[in-house]
């Protein structure tokens, strides 16, 4: 006599529900403080309630039928929230897990059948599983969100534009300089020199670690931006090692000023603009103004 395990579970609802929860309560990778146990049981509860009136005997077979489209829909949303608040991929892939094993273990309290049991624990597994890769691939589309924005968010904070007088600006620019980078660079620096009217830009790359052909490049194209808008620009922070490589890969940097550190650019741009930066004794102190 075959079996509509469909109808068993939703008789058992209320026992896998409290035997799923059990489970993750006990387990060692239960982030209690990324997850509160009231969130546990609605996410459980919901997931649990969905699942089962959308299962029956025609599609536990069809993973891709559309009956489980809010099944996994509200797997996606769960992943991509874990992602988001900081669970790892196994801790996010037990939820699922979790829930597999409470359904077989209600199955094999009745089904008595060794060989009924088999054939409905096998289909349930592979629906499960289906599932569960389901979850982990909309995990890991959350975390590359948040890698993402983390990488952008970076960038912006790892290149600000500063002003250092009425007319100059300087960008110091830490770490690696790539296309992309580049691009951020340019954008901040342009926009800054539009805002403030500024006629004299710094670029100080000491807090670059290497500078090959490309990021020579990156720099060349950066520099000839900045003279479209109207603004000089000087490149400082050219320390002797750099110097040997941008002679040794053939690089010409002739046209654009190049300065060994930033006080070397910025009073270079003093002299441009005719300003005089001078020493003077005031009450015992020393002044500059």
């Amino acid at each position: 006599m075959p079996f509509d395990i469909s109808m068993i579970l939703q008789k058992k609802k209320m026992q896998i529900l409290e035997i799923w929860i059990k489970k993750q309560l006990e387990s060692a990778d239960l982030r209690e403080d990324l997850f509160s146990n009231e969130d546990l049981r609605a996410s459980c509860e919901e997931l649990l309630e969905v699942l089962l009136s959308s299962l029956n005997e025609d599609n536990l077979t069809n993973p891709a039928s559309a009956d489980f489209d809010e099944v996994n829909e509200i797997l996606a949303g769960i992943s991509i929230s874990q992602a988001r608040q900081g669970f790892n991929p196994r801790e996010t892939a037990l939820f699922v897990f979790g829930l597999k094993e409470s359904l077989i273990e209600i199955l094999q309290e009745e089904i008595k059948d060794p060989q009924d049991l088999f054939t409905n624990c096998f289909k349930l597994n592979r629906l499960l599983d289906t599932f569960s890769i389901t979850t982990f691939e909309t995990f890991i589309k959350g975390r590359e969100e948040v890698i993402l924005r983390q990488t952008d968010e970076i960038a912006e904070i790892s290149t600000p534009v500063i002003r250092v007088w009425d007319g100059i600006l300087a960008l110091p620019i830490i770490g690696t300089l790539d296309s992309a980078r580049t691009q951020v660079v340019m954008e901040n620096l342009l926009e800054e020199i539009v805002a403030s009217g500024s006629s004299i830009a710094i670029l100080d790359i000491s807090g670059v670690p290497a500078v090959d052909s490309l990021v020579a490049q990156h720099l060349i194209k950066t520099v000839s931006a900045t003279r479209l808008m109207g603004a000089e620009c000087i490149i400082s922070g050219i320390r002797p090692e750099i110097a040997q490589t941008v002679v040794h890969l053939g690089i010409d940097l002739s046209n654009i000023v190049t300065k060994a550190t930033l006080a070397s650019a910025l009073k270079f741009a003093f002299q441009s603009m005719k300003l005089e930066v001078k020493r003077v004794q005031k009450d015992n102190r020393n002044i500059v103004s």
